[in-house]
């Protein structure tokens, strides 16, 4: 009679226990692409989530209608959880940053196959160090003892390519902090909260207007071309790839990159991927591409693995 009082008193957790395990058990019985199994594309959150939910909707429309696929998106809040996502095939898709594409090949074997074009056919990118134009720093080396607003320790043009250039260099700043996204970076630097600050670089357009990382608060703060400089350039790598899960289906991927490329050719399309990313085109790629950042990492002796 015990027992079947204690089972009695544990049968709604049994229950649920149950129900849920089928429904888990459900979902990844189902086809992948599903609607109860959609393909999952993550976004980097390089700019505000707001922004990149909207045209994460506009992409997820088309690529269904396009694909036949049913789809989901996310933005998580690092670079980091965008990797590991790969691991627990929680993502299947991922428009990522150059250094976090190299951490996921070489963990969980997710390959490139698409890669951003920028304004002037941009196929490669560098970053950049900024600072206040009445600061009085002129170059790299006046950064020694400064304190500096990076990105994000996975952020290549925000950390990885600036922290190479000081390392080469033989700068020690004082203190460092991760700012999360490029758009914080700058306006710690307009504030004042930092000496210096390390962003993505772009060229200036066909109109002569800045492309770095400025131009994302510029509504913010109108005179920010004005009151920031950009003092050094970091070597230049591969532009950020489209990178797909190691083990999606072979018909599944070239179908997705198929309609990606749809996607961009199209002027909505275009416009979309340009709010977020400046993105104007994408082109295919491979792994091989993003040996140049592998040889940089060598040189500096920056352990992959370990970060």
């Amino acid at each position: 009679m015990r027992f079947i009082k204690y089972l009695f008193l544990l049968s709604p957790l049994i229950i649920f226990v149950v129900i849920s395990t089928a429904k888990e058990s459900g979902k990844y019985s189902q086809p992948l692409g599903s609607k109860i199994n959609p393909i999952k594309i993550f976004f980097t959150p390089s700019v505000d989530a707001n922004q990149i939910t909207s045209t994460a909707d506009e992409l997820v429309k088309f690529l269904e209608k396009e694909t036949g696929y049913y789809f989901v998106t996310a933005v998580p809040a690092d670079y980091v959880t965008v990797v590991e996502s790969f691991g627990s095939s929680k993502a299947d898709v991922a428009i990522i940053n150059t250094f976090s594409y190299l951490l996921a090949n070489q963990k969980f074997g997710t390959s490139a196959k698409l890669r951003i074009v920028r304004d002037g056919g941009e196929t490669f990118y560098r970053g950049c160090f900024l600072v206040r134009s009445n600061s009085g720093i002129d170059s790299i080396q006046q950064l020694s003892g400064k304190r500096i607003a990076y990105v994000d320790a996975s952020s290549t043009s925000g950390y990885i390519l600036p922290k190479a250039l000081l390392t080469k260099e033989n700068i020690k700043t004082s203190d460092e902090v991760m700012a999360k996204k490029h758009d914080n970076v700058v306006t710690m630097v307009y504030q004042g909260q930092v000496d210096a600050g390390a962003t993505y670089y772009s060229p200036t357009d066909e109109n002569g207007f800045p492309r770095d990382a400025r131009e994302r608060v510029v509504t913010q703060y109108p005179d920010v071309f004005q009151k920031i400089k950009v003092i050094a350039l970091t070597e230049q790598i591969p532009n950020d790839p489209v990178i797909f899960r190691a083990g999606l289906p072979k018909e599944m991927t070239e179908k997705l990159v198929d309609a990606l490329l749809k996607f961009v050719s199209t002027p909505s399309g275009q416009e979309a991927l340009y709010r977020i990313y400046n993105v104007k085109q994408l082109i295919r790629t491979e792994d091989s591409d993003y040996d140049v950042l592998r040889d940089i990492l060598k040189r500096i002796n920056f352990k992959l693995e370990a970060n």
